[in-house]
């Protein structure tokens, strides 16, 4: 295909001419970082906006899963593993956009904290350091954590909750007697025999559903007790997501 049909031409493949102009004053300056902070404002802000949505997805699906399980005692309590995949799927899903958010969310407070701050009440010599910084991000953008790391966060902020909710409510549903046909109970779990019996999931055995939830709980526990290598963000305040 030739570059005259080409969407987006990488710049490598263009022949060397003269660029647009450099702000010449002091004046054009200081619109270009005005105007370049309301865009970074801008994705940051629909970044974020995609992250709420997320969280937001996982609450109502913990919530109608409650409500469906117990609701009624004879529904299956397969109902509760369910909606701990379904917001696992969702914590990774959100960890990624994380990610996004994070990059655009490091220039916006580069420059506040360079610039704006500096500004409003100089302190001490001005600085490149962050102007560098931001320059270096915009030539080759790069994620600032990893995904293990943005999973842990997010697990951390909203997540572990809500594991932990569908956790009692599993094992409430799990050690809750059985209900016959005719609706009478019989059978009141007494013992960890019976535990593993109700926590049976069709061709699946009860204590293999046990050691899984179990697992899963495992890593769940590490990611929420999981400590940074370095402090990001809360080394520049108590204000964070």
């Amino acid at each position: 295909m030739s570059a005259e049909l080409s969407p987006l031409t990488l710049e490598t493949e263009l022949p060397e001419r003269e660029g647009p102009p450099l702000p010449q004053s002091t004046q054009e300056t200081i619109n270009t970082i005005v105007h370049y902070y309301r865009g970074e404002m801008g994705r940051m802000a629909g970044w974020r906006d995609r992250i709420d949505r997320t969280s937001n997805w996982a609450i109502t699906v913990v919530a109608a899963m409650l409500s469906v399980s117990l609701s009624t005692p004879t529904s299956h309590h397969g109902v509760l593993l369910f909606a701990m995949l379904l917001i696992t799927l969702l914590l990774l899903i959100e960890a990624r956009r994380y990610r996004f958010f994070d990059v655009y969310r490091a220039r916006v407070r580069q420059l506040e904290r360079g610039y704006f701050a500096q500004i409003l009440a100089p302190e001490g010599a001005p600085t490149s350091k962050w102007s560098a910084s931001i320059a270096k991000s915009l030539r080759k953008p790069a994620f600032l954590m990893s995904y293990k790391e943005a999973v842990c966060r997010r697990l951390q902020r909203n997540y572990c909750w809500m594991y932990l909710i569908l956790l009692l409510a599993w094992g409430l549903k799990i050690s809750s007697p059985k209900i016959s046909a005719n609706g009478e109970p019989f059978g009141h779990v007494r013992s960890w025999t019976d535990f593993t019996e109700n926590a049976a999931l069709g061709p699946l055995p009860g204590w293999g559903v046990v050691i899984g939830v179990a697992l899963c709980y495992g890593l769940v526990l590490y990611g929420s007790l999981h400590k940074e290598r370095h402090e990001g963000e809360l080394a520049h305040g108590e204000v964070h997501v």
